[in-house]
């Protein structure tokens, strides 16, 4: 009896054993499968890249960074070159930053944020169009209209004053800003910039309390004679003066 018994639970043992192996091999085959199938389809023509869809532009034109990205159609999403994508978008100035999604089953959206144009500055050739950073955007012969002429004298791109003077001109509102002629920054606290018209100045100091200076000059100028070339110094916003 005792013999028939261990016989009985070895081949409950060893059937037990099978099971478990078999449950192991399927799912094992299971998971292999799945693999097999994504990489097939990752990799397959069927998701290859047949539209890219430029996003994020205004002043750049999306046809152009298109096309300076055709090298990419055709390609598998899943293979699509980075580095070539990072050296196409550098050849446009105005691209800040940009960011890659891949939107099966055949579109490649690059998404783009813009520089944003900040000033002009005089060039020996004629004038630059900058942002915040001095990165160049644009170039031309004759100055660049919509935008304040930035004075580097006593001063060049990229010196506390210029980063003061443009860290102003990102600050004041719309509004404002069309208003500014020509702005300079000869040290971080001695941002000044000329109106339009008959030429209006305006004194703000360091770039400091630029949202506050910029509330107080907008009250400001409403109180004096547009055609009076006052002086406005708002470089101490708490005790602003008109001279």
């Amino acid at each position: 009896m005792r013999r028939r018994y261990e016989r009985a639970e070895a081949r409950r043992f060893t059937q037990r054993s099978r099971r478990r192996r078999m449950a192991w091999l399927v799912a094992g085959a299971s998971v292999v499968g799945l693999v097999l199938v994504v990489l097939l389809a990752a990799y397959s023509p069927l998701l290859a890249v047949r539209t890219i869809a430029v996003e994020g532009t205004s002043r750049l034109d999306p046809a152009a960074v298109t096309t300076a990205l055709g090298d990419q159609l055709g390609r598998p999403l899943a293979l699509v070159d980075y580095g070539a994508i990072q050296s196409d978008l550098a050849q446009f100035p105005l691209v800040e930053s940009y960011s890659v999604e891949a939107r099966p089953p055949d579109t490649l959206a690059i998404k783009v944020v813009e520089r944003r144009p900040v000033a002009v500055v005089q060039t020996a050739t004629g004038f630059d169009l900058i942002d915040a950073a001095g990165v160049t955007v644009q170039q031309d012969a004759a100055r660049i209209p919509g935008f304040p002429l930035l004075d580097l004298t006593g001063t060049q791109i990229g010196s506390p004053g210029f980063q003061a003077a443009a860290s102003v001109l990102m600050s004041l509102p719309d509004a404002l800003l069309g208003q500014v002629d020509r702005i300079s920054g000869t040290t971080p606290d001695s941002v000044t910039f000329v109106m339009t018209g008959v030429g209006q100045r305006v004194v703000w100091g360091s770039a400091e309390q630029s949202e506050l200076k910029a509330v107080i000059l907008s009250k400001l100028i409403p109180t004096q004679d547009p055609a009076r070339a006052v002086e406005y110094d708002v470089s101490s916003p708490q005790s602003p003066v008109v001279r």
